[in-house]
């Protein structure tokens, strides 16, 4: 038999048109039987070839004794090779239009070595026995816009290390990392990219194996316990997840087959310079099933609740990131927009949605671009969550500033309000604030050491009760003076320090009342879910707001004040007649606070005051948030 008889015509044909949406059913390496021989049919797409072989460990790295056969005009190679065990190392020994041979490793491969060794690894058929089928059924009947979402972002390798420098493996982190993060109080974990990528200093951003779980931390099956594990938990897992860019290392994507194939052909619009990395061709129908059959197969074979998708911004602009009028590149009317990466994404967030309806797909998209988390069928993105960098950066640069001066910018405490609601949004303070000299989050705060926790605590606190889904990096928690170490592991001898533990504390308790408190998290995107009581406070700033849930009586009132001056029978409006009782205040004195609380019932009396006909006095706390809710 012919290995062409062995593939399905139509996953040919639909590979080609760009619709093979698990595609890698088809190519890579795959455990086979043919005439009664056991063995692995090998299949790679190399259109500019003259001539494509198997080299590997079973053939002392000849790929002469294993050529493999074209079965499509447009470049599919493919060859069947007996008696290859699970576990060999390969390679494809491309032969190049020019007569140059190359080395590639599978963009397919399922498992690859240990960088720095680079080639490809025969996986065997997965032996993991799944045992989340509760969870799976759980997540088809969630409203993802109406529950609590509330992530710990994390790089794997620099959480916590081993006392010799070395990772823990996958299953090691299952173990200590789950009960964690469930303890803290988190719904998700978020992990910085894990694709096979040959750098450790790229955290993942620069890849080279998009199938390949990176093997730094043990195998694929590993991989699916620690998921497995992190299911049992109710802790779902996202991934962070990189279309836009691949890296130049001579074994993989770059000039695959001798030629442009991976990457446009044009190098204006190729070349990410700053990055010194490669753009995918988005047009290209081969690179579509390539890149949406990667995102389907995370999904498929590792069970992930959903994909973080990095840098959208640099795949919608042609000349993002570049110095005016350096290598400028337009699209067909003239425009900067990158019509074939728009395409490609709407195309991408149809078929994942096809296939996982309950997926979690989240944009980080810097720019202005609208609709990124509408559905195609209203010309959006199709999306569900886009990340807020907006709010991010003005949130931070006012907490940067001198209290004294804060009065000057109050804008950027309520311009985000102006567009929370045009998109899905979810408010991020991620690895890429606390990093390149920008400082930990807990060093970004002015003042003496206990003003900055007072405010960290605050901006922490003003973040949980802002409308949108929550991400926080790994670190935050402990208060730490160092931003993120990415060669060592968090400063968890912090947590010997009174003012490190009461921070951590503070989060802990933070990220349970957030999702106790249905007013924090289930109309995060309409309307209807914010109301200000007093939003121009720029002389003493202070914002008074209130957050209802689609109960009445989950409705919150809440009081952030952004400098060290306590208040004291500071008068509020309210919006309706009652009792009220502090339930929340992060300035007690076991988070570490000067504890200036309110701990007797409040009643409102019948004075106008902000617009409202009823009102209540009580104390404000300084460099704190206080949260109020009426209980009759």
């Amino acid at each position: 038999m012919k290995i062409s008889e062995c593939l399905k015509e139509d996953d040919i044909y639909l590979f080609h048109q760009g619709t093979l949406f698990h595609s890698h059913h088809l190519l890579g390496a795959h455990p086979y039987q043919l005439d009664h021989q056991p063995g692995y049919r090998f299949a790679v797409w190399a259109p500019h070839a003259a001539r494509v072989c198997v080299a590997g460990d079973f053939n002392n790295w000849n790929g002469a004794c294993h050529p493999l056969e074209k079965v499509s005009d447009a470049g599919l190679w493919a060859g069947f090779i007996p008696h290859i065990q699970a576990g060999a190392a390969y390679k494809y020994e491309i032969t190049a239009p020019t007569g140059q041979v190359l080395l590639k490793s599978d963009p397919y491969a399922f498992q690859s070595e240990i960088r720095p060794a680079t080639a490809s690894i025969t996986r065997p058929s997965s032996s993991f026995l799944w045992s989340d089928n509760s969870w799976q059924k759980q997540q088809q009947h969630k409203n993802p816009y109406q529950s609590p979402l509330l992530i710990y972002e994390l790089h794997a390798g620099t959480w916590k290390k081993k006392e010799d420098g070395s990772f823990y493996s996958y299953r090691e982190l299952a173990d200590l990392l789950v009960p964690y993060v469930k303890e803290l109080g988190y719904t998700h974990i978020e992990l910085l990219p894990l694709s096979e990528h040959p750098f450790d200093g790229s955290w993942g951003y620069q890849i080279s194996g998009y199938y390949s779980v990176t093997s730094r931390y043990g195998s694929p099956d590993d991989f699916k316990y620690f998921i497995n594990t992190c299911h049992h938990h109710n802790i779902g897992v996202i991934m962070d997840w990189v279309p836009g860019h691949f890296c130049k290392d001579d074994h993989g994507l770059r000039l695959f087959d001798g030629e442009p194939l991976y990457e446009y052909e044009d190098k204006r619009k190729a070349e990410k310079t700053s990055w010194g990395t490669l753009t995918f061709d988005f047009g290209r129908p081969e690179v579509q099933s390539f890149l949406i059959s990667n995102a389907i197969y995370w999904f498929e074979e590792f069970h992930i609740d959903g994909l973080r998708t990095d840098a959208v911004a640099s795949m919608l602009y042609l000349n993002f990131d570049k110095n005016e009028g350096e290598d400028a590149v337009f699209n067909s009317y003239g425009g900067d927009e990158n019509l074939e990466a728009l395409a490609f994404l709407q195309k991408l967030n149809k078929a994942v949605f096809h296939y996982y309806p309950s997926a979690l797909m989240m944009a980080e998209e810097s720019s202005a671009w609208p609709l990124v988390s509408a559905p195609v069928h209203e010309n959006g993105l199709g999306f569900n969550f886009k990340w807020n960098m907006g709010w991010m950066n003005d949130i931070l640069q006012y907490m940067k500033l001198n209290p004294i001066y804060r009065k000057y910018h109050h804008e950027l405490l309520t311009f985000s309000h102006m567009y929370t609601y045009s998109e899905n949004y979810l408010l991020p303070f991620s690895h890429d604030e606390v990093v390149h000299g920008k400082k930990s989050l807990l060093n970004k705060m002015p003042g003496d050491q206990w003003q900055k926790f007072a405010q960290l605590r605050l901006l922490l606190g003003y973040m949980m009760a802002h409308p949108g889904k929550k991400l926080l990096f790994m670190g935050a928690e402990l208060a730490q003076y160092d931003e993120w170490k990415d060669k060592d592991d968090l400063d968890w001898e912090l947590l010997q320090f009174p003012l490190h533990q009461q921070m951590h504390h503070y989060v802990k308790e933070l990220n349970h009342f957030y999702q106790h408190h249905a007013g924090l998290y289930d109309r995060d995107h309409e309307p209807a879910g914010f109301t200000w009581i007093d939003p121009d406070n720029h002389e003493q700033s202070i914002l008074v707001f209130c957050r209802h849930g689609v109960c009445a009586e989950d409705t919150l009132l809440i009081i952030c004040n952004f400098t060290p001056v306590v208040h004291y029978d500071f008068r509020i409006g309210v919006t309706e007649p009652g009792s009220y009782k502090e339930i929340f205040n992060s300035d007690l004195d076991s988070f570490g606070g000067s504890h200036q609380v309110n701990d007797t019932t409040l009643f409102s009396e019948p004075i106008a005051w902000h617009n409202q006909l009823q009102s209540l006095q009580l104390k404000i706390p300084p460099f704190a948030i206080s949260i109020l809710k009426k209980f009759d």
